[in-house]
Order: structure tokens, then sequence, then C-alpha cells
């Protein structure tokens, strides 16, 4: 979603990539109930409290950048989510997912807990909502499976199975368990293959990727 003019309010809202393969299934599951703002374009190293016009023209380097109009890659938009945070919050969350990259053979199972660092007071915590789980080629896994958020959405969500397609899969949960594939047929003449998880959390708006490299056996 993106403003197409500085001087007019006007939205131009599209479907991610992801939002098009559930829209296509034409079977009701795709459904809108939660959107998000975020401010990408801003670069706030330009907001200037001393400059001689007065505090009227703080923000005006910002008011002035050119924003981007909407596209559809969910790897490269919506990356730094608007939040409501505590007052008096000093810093802002990240996560903590325990690894920096995971290298897996072909029929390990594996489980990821995210930790929440620097929110709500605490050092560590684990966010109420839970965190959002992409990985970028579902075809690499025999499961990945959500756990521990049971709303009718997030369950709906979870249960959706792609089979056989290159595509990203998303999951909610506080923890994320997975199999890797077992398939020699994907990796073709290549020992191993490569996806990038991304982890965000619902409430923090703070997100993390990694990269995951499964060994052929």
């Amino acid at each position: 979603m993106g403003f197409l003019s500085n001087t007019t309010v006007t939205l131009d809202a599209i479907l991610t990539t992801k939002g098009r393969e559930l829209l296509a299934r034409g079977d009701g599951s795709f459904r809108i109930t939660q959107f998000a703002l975020s401010d990408d374009e801003v670069d706030y190293s330009m907001y200037n409290p001393t400059h001689p016009s007065g505090s009227g023209f703080y923000g005006e380097a910002i008011e002035n950048m050119p924003v981007l109009e909407a596209f559809p890659d969910q790897t490269q938009v919506m990356k730094y989510k608007l939040v409501t945070l505590p007052r008096g919050t000093a810093r802002m969350p990240v996560l903590d997912l325990g690894y920096s990259q995971l290298t897996l053979k072909q029929g390990a199972a594996f489980s990821i807990r995210p930790q929440t660092l620097n929110y709500l007071s605490q050092a560590q915590a684990y966010e109420t909502n839970g965190y959002t789980f992409t990985i970028s080629d579902v075809r690499l896994f025999n499961s990945f499976n959500g756990i521990g958020v049971d709303t009718p959405e997030v369950t709906a969500l979870n249960s959706t199975t792609t089979i056989g397609t290159a595509v990203s899969k998303t999951v909610i949960g506080t923890s994320l368990s997975s199999i890797i594939t077992t398939i020699n047929t994907l990796f073709g003449t290549n020992s191993t293959l490569t996806a990038t998880l991304q982890v965000v959390g619902r409430d923090s708006g703070a997100r993390a990727s990694i990269p995951v490299t499964i060994k052929k056996i």
C-alpha cells in the first residue's frame, strides 16, 4: 500500500504474491481480517530541529521525499511496520531465533521458539499473539507448522497446503515445528538447496530472517 501523490491522500492497495495465491484458490479461505502500516520510505535522519524557519519546517525534507508505489513482493515491502509500544520504551524490540542460519539434512526435524528482546520492559519475552513464520520455498519441507496460537483465522492459515509448487508458505504460532523433505528429485544435480526463513513478531513488529540450507542425503 502506498501514497501515489504528496498533495492528495490517495491509497493504492494491492495484494502481495501470497495474497494473490490465496485469492486464486477460490475456496472462501481468503479473508482480510487485519492490516498493517509501515514507513519504509521515511529517512528520519532528515528531520531537522535546527531549521531556520522554525518548528513548522523541521520535517519539511521528509514530507517532500518521493514515496513508493505499491508492489506485490512481500520480501521487499513492509519491512518497517508501525507498532504501538509502551510509553517510555527506549529500545526497539528485536527477535532472537536461537540461530543465525540453519543447515539440515533431508528428513531432519527442527523447531524454533523465538524470543523478543527489549519488549514490555523485559529482557526476553514471548509475544501473546505469536509470530508469523514464512519460508520462501515450501517444497523443501514435508511439514511446516505453527504451534501455540489457536484462533480460527490462524487455524485456517496453518491448515492450508501447497504441494509441488515453488511458492512461499506462512504459518502463525508461538513456535515453529518442521520436517525437511525426503524427496530427492527436487535436488536435480544439486547437493544442496536453499531458502530463507523470515519471522515477524505479531505484537512488536520485530523481524528477523535466516538462510536455510538443505543437504541431500
